[in-house]
């Protein structure tokens, strides 16, 4: 069933209508929207938007949905009269163009997916939804029905005296009518973040955890989940030759198993070695795949260590380009968990092991360091931050409903949990190093297949977490990272520091949470 908004939409429009990647692609080319690669990889330029407009995002405001959102800075009620008006807006500007529509699917288990249809304007969006969403098959697209529409239109400038917005760019979500406009940025990035949005609104209600992460499985089953934000490693660490990857970004975890909300990947370009990470690296030179924001020779050859662009530059596409991917897009329960940060303080140890307690005090605190590009307005140094849930712009319910669903998971499969830091050891940003992917991905390794489950370890001072004393392939000295330091003392300074934003940021979850959770937290010596 088409949404009534939908006809409206389209009513003047040139439409058209699930088109293959193929497709897309030439349309792409033949707009002007972007050019081939020498290895035929599509390249763009998303204009002065180059990540998330993280400060032009609403949900509207109806009776029907605004006591199970939780408002505050990440959710930001939108009065009706005032969608409507956007509405209108976009319903003129439609009027006669070009428009490209996709009939797809967030959630690639089909017993909890949500069918959406994307109105784009640029052919080129339309390739990235069909990248990132999960394509039906030839017969479900013939009994397809949409439940929610999202319509990106990236020409169309809203004056904010006008509309009310913050700027000319606006991410409103409407969840009575169903419906997401988008306007005023080119970055496809907000597409799939809107599907994600939805997701993490509706699935809490059938027992279904929304979780902003990636997902890989071992050759005896075993699933690991690798939560973090972007820039922290989920991508990279996540595609593993040894192991089979389901997805790099968003899955739901049901009383079946785990599933991917998604068809393909987005990972972060910027300065990727094909020695590092060979998978990724080979996706570049593939037709079909999206490259947002590279620079591009005359030859057609890309620099990817050149950020004069954004920091935040991008590669999207189709599962099916990283080999030995989970194409049915579900696997079995974990059997561990992974919650990544980039420590900028360089206080935290490269791996630690947690408790249940612990790992939901850690979930809820989502504590990581925003690099640079990821979204509009962070200035050039990487800004120690917490994101309840590894993801609270997405997360449109009350965190703890998140947390309580997480640790009820965590128990009833019984799953072992792991805090790991991809950011810097031996110094603060700026002074020491980043620890090494070789590194990280070595204790990983040996985590997932059950090497650290009986070794000697030692309890944090700080965080009360517990560190192996040592690791097979690794230096020891590293995994203790006071030891790494010129100055103990001043990495005893940096320490309390980090401890106190932690406690400072729990505050806010402290009458919500048992007397267990609130204990896991770091304490001042």
């Amino acid at each position: 069933m088409e949404n009534p908004i939908n006809n409206k939409i389209l009513a003047t429009a040139e439409v058209f209508r699930n088109l293959s990647s193929d497709q897309l692609y030439q349309a792409a080319l033949d707009n002007g929207e972007g050019r081939a690669s020498k290895y035929k990889a599509l390249v763009v330029t998303t204009g002065d938007k180059t990540g998330r407009s993280a400060n032009d995002k609403f949900i509207v405001k109806e009776k029907n949905s605004q006591d199970k959102i939780h408002w505050g800075e990440t959710n930001v009620p939108m009065k009706e009269e005032n969608f409507n008006k956007i509405l209108k807006a976009f319903e003129a500007y439609a009027q006669e163009k070009r428009l490209y529509v996709h009939d797809l699917f967030g959630g690639a288990d089909r017993d909890f997916t949500l069918p959406v249809t994307i109105i784009t304007e640029f052919a080129w969006h339309g390739l990235f939804s069909r990248h990132m969403l999960v394509r039906p098959s030839e017969e479900e697209l013939k009994k397809y029905s949409s439940e929610y529409t999202i319509i990106n239109f990236p020409k169309l400038k809203l004056d904010p005296s006008t509309y009310r917005t913050n700027s000319e760019t606006v991410i409103a979500i409407n969840l009575d009518k169903k419906i997401i406009l988008i306007c005023g940025t080119e970055y496809a990035g907000e597409t799939k973040k809107s599907v994600f949005t939805l997701l993490n609104y509706l699935l809490p209600d059938i027992n279904t955890m929304p979780m902003h992460c990636s997902v890989n499985t071992g050759q005896e089953g075993d699933s690991a989940i690798f939560f973090g934000l972007s820039g922290t490693g989920k991508t990279t660490l996540s595609a593993d030759p040894n192991r089979s990857l389901l997805g790099d970004d968003e899955h739901g975890w049901s009383e079946d198993g785990l599933f991917n909300f998604e068809g393909g990947c987005y990972a972060k370009l910027i300065r990727l070695s094909e020695e590092a990470e060979p998978e990724i690296f080979a996706t570049t030179k593939m037709k079909n795949t999206i490259i947002e924001n590279v620079v591009m020779n005359d030859n057609g050859e890309l620099d990817l260590d050149n950020n004069s662009i954004t920091e935040n530059t991008r590669g999207a596409y189709p599962l099916d380009f990283i080999p030995g991917v989970t194409l049915e897009g579900k696997t079995s329960h974990p059997k561990n968990i992974i919650m990544l940060t980039a420590d900028a303080f360089g206080v935290l140890p490269p791996i630690a092991k947690l408790t249940p307690a612990q790992a939901m005090y850690h979930f809820l605190s989502g504590y990581t360091a925003k690099v640079a590009g990821t979204e509009i307005g962070l200035s050039s140094e990487p800004t120690a931050t917490f994101s309840t849930c590894f993801g609270a712009p997405f997360m449109p319910r009350n965190p703890i409903e998140y947390g309580n669903l997480l640790k009820r998971k965590i128990s009833e499969f019984n799953v072992t949990c792991w805090l790991v830091n991809t950011g810097w050891s031996g110094g603060v940003y700026g002074v020491g190093k980043r620890i090494s992917i070789k590194d990280t991905r070595q204790l990983l390794n040996e985590a997932l297949i059950g090497n650290l489950s009986n070794i000697e370890m030692r309890k944090d001072d700080n965080f009360g977490f517990e560190i192996p004393k040592s690791v097979n392939g690794i230096n020891s000295n590293i995994l203790n990272p006071r030891n790494c330091w010129s100055d103990p003392a001043a990495y005893d300074l940096q320490a309390i520091k980090l401890v106190n934003m932690f406690i400072e940021n729990f505050k806010k979850f402290e009458t919500d949470v048992d007397e267990n959770i609130k204990s896991s937290g770091p304490i001042i010596n």
